[in-house]
């Protein structure tokens, strides 16, 4: 057996999520079909990070494991060639059967594109976030800063979080404004299930004056989800980067970075 790893892109917006289901209009149901038909057997894959519906990835990463003898090129050009074209693979490379694309990542990262502005972005539509009173970003930039370092994010977490501890170390967490668009960038060792778009939904309600810029650390303490701001949209929200120990032939020494940049068209 051989375990190929891959690097994927894909449009949240046409699929139902990651995760395999009955109905088939997954990324993952779409990919593992393209696979099958080049390595001549079913084929099951294992993702970095299991997006939900509406959810985009620009830098996604993910594992599976084939008998068949393929060049590299073959699960490049010969999947994309039956993907449909929301999704394509990006490399591959044939790893050392230690590599697990989800348990071994070490640190992944999101980025929330909003635009904010009085009309809805339609040439955008499903691809950023929409809110339209004026935000202020400096508010929200000292409101992330509180996020920094490790913490019970509990007050975070959807109801339905299957993860085992809610306590997460945030390496980066930033708020820009370019333009009419807000970025921001969240860099963790790991994320709990709607973590970032409930991140965002506090961020949003700091910056247009609702709550103070000290009412994020006060949700950090109370460790309560009942007591922050709702969901925010999936529609601006990518995973941009996933990082793992620099043992294995990855691109960028295993720092695999693939940021969405404005304008998106």
């Amino acid at each position: 057996m051989k375990r190929i790893v891959l690097g994927l892109e894909y449009a949240g917006d046409a699929f139902c999520g990651w995760q395999s289901q009955a109905h088939g209009r997954t990324v993952q149901d779409a990919l593992e079909r393209a696979l099958a038909q080049i390595a001549g057997e079913p084929v099951r894959t294992h993702c970095a990070g299991r997006t939900d519906t509406g959810v985009h990835a620009s830098a996604q990463v993910a594992h599976f494991d084939t008998r068949a003898v393929r060049p590299a090129s073959a699960w490049v050009r010969g999947v994309n060639a039956l993907l449909p074209p929301a999704v394509v693979v990006r490399w591959a490379t044939e790893v050392a059967d230690d590599f697990h694309a989800r348990f071994l990542a070490c640190e992944r990262q999101y980025r929330y594109i909003l635009h904010n502005a009085p009309t809805r972005p339609a040439m955008l539509a499903g691809r950023v976030g929409w809110y339209h009173p004026p935000l202020d970003v400096a508010r929200m930039a000292a409101a992330a800063e509180c996020l920094v370092g490790t913490h019970d994010f509990s007050s975070f977490r959807a109801a339905g979080c299957q993860a085992k501890t809610p306590v997460r170390v945030m390496h980066e967490a930033r708020v820009v404004r370019q333009g009419d668009y807000l970025l921001f960038d969240f860099r963790a060792n790991g994320f709990l299930h709607h973590m970032i778009r409930n991140l965002v939904g506090a961020l949003v309600y700091v910056g247009k004056g609702r709550y103070p810029v000290e009412w994020m650390g006060e949700l950090l303490d109370a460790r309560d989800r009942a007591h922050a701001a709702p969901t925010f949209s999936p529609d601006g929200l990518y995973l941009c980067g996933v990082a793992y120990p620099p043992r294995w032939p990855l691109p960028g020494d295993g720092r695999i970075i693939a940021l969405p940049q404005l304008p998106l068209v």
